[in-house]
């Protein structure tokens, strides 16, 4: 989700062209650009990266319909709900979902249910209700439980990153003031994020290390990391994890360690041919190790329209965009089961895409891997 800018486009091409992008070209190109020489390239190893991943190289997805939709109240008129991060613990679902409303502001609403079928009935909770208050400019939320503190994180962009902690997630009260991760931008991020911003952070950590992913709407997925004991302190400067083009790499970045095998699953968003959102997939056998390609193309994605079935039948979006998988625990970890993949996703109504981009109607689906 980008950051400045908002609601700049107007084309028919709005939905696909990013929140606030600042290049109008952005969502025309084929979408099908490979990882580059830091994203892996086809070779004898790179097979045996995605064989010991356990993963498929091809999906295929059935969606619900839309089961989280934009809840208004009097102070906060609402017209979309997108960028979703949950969690099941305690027998519950927590979800957090950045939320746009009329004048164009961005913000986060908590919600809590015990069955996805009570979804779009569970009262939404304003974080910007709460002391001391996350009032302003909050979005893309990820949330995890960090089990070496025993506190939960929530990670946003506010320009840039930032994280509250809270000691139970159930308390959608009892979030920190939030607090910068850089005291500034990155040199590399600067060096090359040309008219794109730094966006989409996302934490995952593995034994002695956590890192910081996160995308800039001009082809690079970044990296960055600090030793676990420091965790949220001693991030660095970033260095490029996955090579792309704007359209071949563009943010709605995630990365998730697949359960039982030591591999990783990195998701991003791209452009097809057409304009619409897709999901790009890369594997790699360490979190700082080179990223191999998996199903990663507009003909072959890891999720998008060309391989998405819709309950009932007819399509409810164009576009499979911001997501996050559903995953198998709820710690720094970011397990996800290679058995039991599903991922909750943005879509949106493709007659009701040509505003401005805050004005979009996105909602939330699910999709579950076809068996």
């Amino acid at each position: 989700m980008h950051l400045v800018s908002i609601g700049l486009l107007t084309s028919t091409l709005a939905l696909g062209a990013g929140a606030g992008a600042k290049a109008p070209s952005y969502g025309t190109g084929a979408g099908t650009g490979t990882a580059g020489a830091t994203g892996g390239g086809g070779t004898g190893g790179d097979s045996a990266v995605i064989a010991s991943s356990g993963l498929p190289t091809s999906f295929r997805w059935t969606s619900t319909g839309p089961l989280v939709t934009a809840m208004p109240d009097a102070t906060h008129p609402i017209v979309s709900v997108k960028d979703p991060s949950v969690v099941f613990y305690g027998g519950r679902w927590h979800l957090f979902t950045t939320t746009a409303d009329t004048s164009g502001n961005w913000s986060v609403i908590y919600l809590s249910f015990t069955d996805w079928t009570q979804a779009a009935s569970a009262t939404p909770y304003y974080l910007n209700n709460s002391p001391p208050g996350l009032v302003g400019y909050h979005a893309a939320p990820q949330v995890f439980y960090f089990a070496p503190q025993s506190k939960w994180y929530l990670i946003f962009q506010s320009g840039q990153p930032q994280y509250s902690t809270n000691d139970d997630v159930g308390n959608p009260a009892g979030w920190s003031q939030p607090q910068n991760f850089f005291a500034s931008e990155p040199p590399t991020v600067l060096a090359h994020k040309g008219m794109g911003d730094w966006l989409d952070f996302f934490v995952i950590c593995d034994d002695s290390s956590c890192h910081l992913f996160f995308a800039d709407d001009n082809g690079e997925l970044f990296r960055c990391d600090t030793d676990l004991a420091s965790f949220p302190a001693g991030f660095g400067d970033a260095s490029i994890a996955i090579q792309g083009t704007k359209d071949s790499l563009f943010e709605g970045d995630a990365v998730y360690h697949v359960k039982g095998k030591q591999a990783y699953l990195a998701i991003v968003e791209a452009f097809g041919p057409t304009g619409n959102r897709y999901y790009r997939s890369f594997v790699a056998p360490a979190l700082d190790a080179a990223w191999v390609s998996l199903a990663d193309s507009w003909a072959n994605p890891f999720a998008g329209k060309t391989n998405v079935t819709f309950t009932g039948g007819a399509a409810w979006t164009d576009d499979i965009s911001h997501g996050e998988m559903i995953r198998d625990g709820y710690d720094q970890n970011l397990e996800i089961d290679p058995a039991n993949l599903q991922l909750l996703y943005q879509g949106a109504d493709p007659t009701k895409t040509n505003v401005d981009y805050s004005q979009i109607p996105y909602q939330l689906g699910l999709l579950t891997l076809a068996p």
